[in-house]
């Protein structure tokens, strides 16, 4: 299974929303102890295995707009097919906190995945969006998700990165059906509260 997280390279972006998904991958590698230093295809990647599956973890380095020329070379090069890539992404339309899991789509006006889809020929792979919530008022939308967390919102947001690799490893073990019954729009739980469906994976 091929699992890529989409993001900017560079320092600069390294903390902003925009990077919720080469986030997520860092955590699951951590987990899982999988090394990300090898390069491949404009790609740092490595390869390990979760819940007892065969992965390789991705963070395409060609700069968001563009993420899809490297996933779809990576693809090439495996021999893999849309149904065994999963692909994560920051969202605007969902609340910071939720997530939401899906089989197929379009992009939802992420360039990103629209580039995926643009590059692979297809948009029937799973992918997993990570909210971050619509700007304040008179913001605008890029310069937002190329902004960091603010001081209020960044200890919530390293728990909604490992619900979201909670529900990387639900979609491996046991599919993506199982985990959008578990994980879609239900809130990542806040520290001290109830374990909610991360405590169940």
């Amino acid at each position: 299974m091929l699992i890529a997280g989409l993001g900017n390279p560079g320092p600069k972006y390294l903390l902003t929303r925009h990077n919720l998904g080469f986030m997520v991958v860092d955590a699951l590698a951590a987990r899982f102890r999988i090394d990300l230093s090898a390069k491949a295809h404009r790609a740092y990647a490595g390869r390990g295995r979760m819940a007892g599956v065969d992965v390789m973890l991705v963070k395409p380095q060609t700069f968001m707009n563009l993420s899809g020329e490297s996933v779809a070379a990576i693809m090439k090069a495996e021999g893999a097919g849309p149904g065994e890539l999963v692909v994560i992404h920051d969202d605007l339309d969902l609340t910071l906190g939720t997530i939401k899991i899906s089989k197929s789509g379009g992009d939802g006006g992420h360039n990103g995945v629209a580039s995926v889809v643009k590059e692979t020929g297809t948009g029937r792979f799973v992918r997993l969006r990570v909210g971050v919530d619509r700007p304040p008022a008179g913001m605008d939308p890029a310069d937002y998700v190329l902004s960091p967390f603010s001081e209020d919102e960044t200890g919530y947001a390293a728990g909604v990165i490992n619900y979201a690799a909670d529900a990387l490893i639900v979609i491996v073990r046991n599919g993506p059906d199982r985990a959008m019954n578990m994980f879609n729009r239900k809130p990542a739980p806040r520290a001290g509260g109830d374990e909610g469906a991360a405590g169940r994976t």
